[in-house]
């Protein structure tokens, strides 16, 4: 039988010339990625999102070349030679461009030079910033009404020309709209031959500056009047210049500055495989997420226990699982061994967490025990109630963890055997220098799932030569519960957020709770919810205010157990002595019961 072919076989020796598109790495194609996860080099770009570069493998050589107005690593004859160079040892190249490789990216001329060293090439094209960063700051750039045609043009011609090369005259009349990029240093030339050549001087015209990232901004004006609004604006390169009618429309089809995270950047320490679930939903509510693992999963130093706990698993009658990936680990030990879950049949099954749940049940396994308070205690105060004295019970988990879980197990009489089957490593060959560039402008907020990247994102940044003090002190830590929190905060942390519940969409829920007040200036009169799982008018009053588009925290009484219900029930009797749900909370209006009136009315919703 033939081996398998892989793109890294076919592709030895050549140069792909790949699109990174205008800076949100959301905005990268499906195949752009294919290649930066395969490259054996990738030859980077100054506006190339430092997040896209996450993707390469872990092996990849990832080299610098970009070019700033005043600054240029390498001249472009050598950038040239160097990807010749590369491809000429064999290595699979990504020449990774901002935008699109074909649009003022001088994709042309190195793909000349490869063609006469017959160095084999694709190119990938990317969406380019002349279209993203418009639609991205609320202005289509054709519209059935108000243009009909469009131009790309370069604001930064070849510094060799003694005159522009470009058409003004049929450009200033003949164009609906104009977009130029790379123009915001030449912008008063642009505007005095726009106007010269027969331009109306009250044209609408806008600046957008770094467009599809937080730190977008936009400035519109006539434009006679544009250079002098983005000088008093102090809006500097990299930008883009929009130029006719449809700018107008602006006013009322803005919408990346409207969502309620825009301008904010947060960073996922998540191990890879497990990022992409917040990062998406912060995402899609207008943060950067910036996506930089601080662990990652490796097998145990020894796995001497589990395998002897998989030979006597006849003789446990309970296995705790206390993460997802100790589910996946446990289970991929079991198979090696030649069994199955059909060996489970005898023998109970409890999770921390309906996370652990669910990937218990990928394996066709449905667990026993899920307690309502998502961690070892609230396991333990479960098990008080039960009959388990001289019960054998099986923890497959990493291998350095909380010894709480186990020892209130023992002192209820229970025979503990503990089998690490994973354990948290620092990632093997972080790229210290793309933390640091996501780290030259400010980080609002850094999510921690655990106390290992909390622990771990310091030993990082301290390799990296970051400024540990000054990022505890101006930046946000978000934690999935109190020991996760606690970590962050004796590391330094002053303003540290944490999820009452242990999971990571309700993480997800505070961080949109603590901006979206946070945004609007009201944090006092964030709206708070006291609710029950299986209450209905709980169920109506959150779609009710998800309708109206209004940010909420809730208090799900019947997931919290022990100490955590007593509190919770004690605070909503305060609000409300007959302990009615749902209890609403609303600036100081407490509501109780679904009334849909009295809620639009405490909130101004007519």
């Amino acid at each position: 039988m033939a081996e398998d072919v892989t793109l890294k076989d076919t592709a030895k020796g050549m140069v792909v010339l790949v699109g990174g598109g205008p800076g949100d790495p959301g905005l990268l194609t499906l195949k752009a990625k294919a290649f930066i996860q395969k490259a054996d080099v990738i030859v980077y770009d100054h506006l190339v999102n430092p997040s896209i570069l996450l993707f390469a493998k872990k092996d990849a050589e990832l080299i610098y070349v970009g070019k700033q107005a005043t600054k240029h690593t390498m001249k472009q004859h050598e950038i040239n030679s160097l990807l010749v160079k590369k491809a000429a040892e064999g290595s699979l190249v990504v020449r990774l461009k901002g935008g699109d490789p074909f649009i003022f990216g001088r994709g042309g001329e190195e793909m000349e030079d490869l063609r006469k060293a017959s160095i084999p090439f694709q190119v990938v094209p990317g969406i380019t910033s002349a279209i993203a960063v418009p639609a991205y700051a609320g202005i289509p750039l054709t519209h059935r009404e108000y243009a009909s045609t469009v131009a790309f043009i370069t604001g930064h011609e070849g510094e060799e020309k003694t005159q522009s090369s470009i058409s003004w005259k049929e450009l200033a009349k003949g164009v609906d709209t104009l977009v130029f990029l790379m123009g915001i240093g030449n912008l008063g030339f642009i505007v005095e031959q726009l106007i010269s050549h027969g331009r109306s001087p009250d044209t609408p015209a806008a600046v957008i500056y770094k467009g599809t990232l937080p730190s977008q901004r936009t400035v519109t004006g006539p434009l006679k009047d544009i250079e002098a609004l983005v000088r008093e604006q102090n809006i500097s390169p990299p930008g883009i210049i929009v130029v006719g009618k449809v700018v107008d429309l602006r006013k009322f089809l803005k919408w990346y500055e409207n969502l309620p995270l825009f301008s904010k950047r947060i960073l996922a320490t998540r191990a890879k495989d497990q990022i992409g679930g917040i990062s998406y939903v912060l995402s899609a509510m207008g943060a950067e997420v910036l996506e930089f693992p601080t662990i990652e999963f490796a097998s145990p130093d020894s796995f001497e226990h589990i395998d002897r706990a998989l030979e006597e698993l006849h003789t446990f009658h309970w296995i705790i699982f206390t993460s997802a990936n100790g589910v996946r680990e446990f289970f991929e030990r079991l198979f090696k061994k030649n069994m199955d879950a059909r060996s489970l049949a005898h023998v109970k099954i409890a999770t921390i967490g309906p996370k652990t749940a669910q990937e218990l049940t990928s394996y066709g396994i449905k667990a026993d025990l899920v307690p309502k308070d998502y961690k070892a205690e609230g396991l333990l105060d479960v098990f008080k109630e039960m009959n388990v004295k001289n019960k054998r019970l099986l923890i497959p988990r990493a291998q350095e963890a909380r010894e709480a879980l186990e020892k209130g197990l023992q002192e209820l009489g229970v025979d503990v055997f503990l089998a690490p089957v994973y354990k948290t490593v620092l990632p093997r060959n972080s790229n210290l220098e793309i933390l640091k560039t996501m780290f030259k402008e400010p980080v609002d907020m850094i999510t921690f799932t655990s106390s290992s990247t909390v622990i771990n994102f310091f030993k990082l940044a301290e390799m990296a030569q970051l400024p540990v003090n000054e990022i505890t002190k101006h930046t946000i830590a978000a934690c999935i519960g109190p020991i996760t929190a606690k970590t962050a905060k004796n590391k330094g942390f002053a303003n540290v957020i944490e999820s009452e519940i242990y999971t990571v969409e309700a993480l997800t829920s505070k961080i949109i709770a603590y901006f979206t007040s946070e945004k609007e200036g009201i944090m006092e009169n964030l709206v708070k919810m006291y609710t029950l799982s299986t209450c209905g008018h709980c169920k109506a009053t959150k779609k009710l205010l998800t309708d109206c588009g209004i940010s909420y925290e809730f208090t799900d009484v019947d997931l919290l157990d022990g100490e955590s219900r007593a509190k919770a029930l004690e605070e909503v009797r305060r609000l409300n002595p007959n302990c009615s749900f749902p209890t609403i909370v609303i600036g100081d209006k407490v509501i109780v019961g679904y009334k849909e009136e009295e809620i639009k009315k405490a909130l101004g919703i007519s």
